[in-house]
């Protein structure tokens, strides 16, 4: 039985009390702090201040807390709007922020099935707004979608942790490599990238994010009009 269909053990009068949104809570806290290798529930035990062995009344170990935790961030996202095109718009970005907020997000979306309660909730309003499309192109286009948002915030988080680590920022690095593009693109070996690089304009993430979203939903609509 899936942890979404089985009980919980009933309350008992204790000095600590304990209930699967209060691991969750606690497993979300560390792993916002720290990543994902904070996680583990030893330092959830310590944290609600239980032994380890009770937590497994409620779990049946971390791969099963790593699904409660993606479930509760999924109760971020939740896609509104009036039409298929501003619900699918909505969906990207709200997954976007939710990564954003939790930055270890980015290393689970789209690894496993997502079938708790708030994922299929925001899967049913995304569903919904597409009434009226042929049902074999509703999950290909959902499936569009969140491949476009999860693979463009996952990107920006390799960036951002690079960042980190090297303690380089975009302009940093543009300028490290500056010298070396103005070699190799005087070599005339690449003239339509060196095109884009001198001469195109220089987006911020978020503009990046919102142009080629537009494009994909552009499609999309294109697509379904047929």
């Amino acid at each position: 039985m899936l942890v979404w269909e089985r009980p919980e053990p009933p309350n008992r009068p204790v000095p600590a009390p304990l209930s699967r949104e209060l691991i969750v809570r606690a497993a979300i806290r560390l792993a916002d702090a720290d990543g994902l290798e904070a996680v583990s529930l030893r330092k959830v035990a310590t944290v609600l201040d239980v032994r380890p062995m009770r937590l497994y009344g409620y779990i049946a170990g971390k791969e099963e807390l790593l699904d409660l935790m993606v479930d509760a961030v999924h109760a971020e996202i939740r896609p509104v709007g009036e039409g298929r095109r501003e619900v699918l718009r909505s969906l990207a970005e709200a997954t976007r922020h939710a990564v954003h907020e939790h930055e270890w997000l980015a290393d689970l979306l789209g690894g496993r099935p997502q079938l708790g309660p708030h994922a299929l909730a925001g899967g049913e309003a995304v569903v919904a707004a597409l009434d009226g499309v042929d049902v074999d192109a509703v999950m290909p286009v959902v499936a569009a979608v969140n491949a476009y948002a999860i693979g463009a915030v996952r990107r920006e988080v390799a960036e951002r942790r690079a960042e980190r680590a090297t303690g380089m920022d975009e302009k940093r690095w543009q300028a490290s490599l500056g010298s070396y593009l103005e070699r190799t693109f005087a070599t005339g070996r690449f003239p339509a990238l060196a095109t884009v690089v001198r001469d195109a304009a220089h987006l911020d993430a978020d503009h990046t994010f919102r142009i080629g979203l537009d494009f994909l939903l552009d499609g999309i609509e294109a697509r379904i009009g047929r």
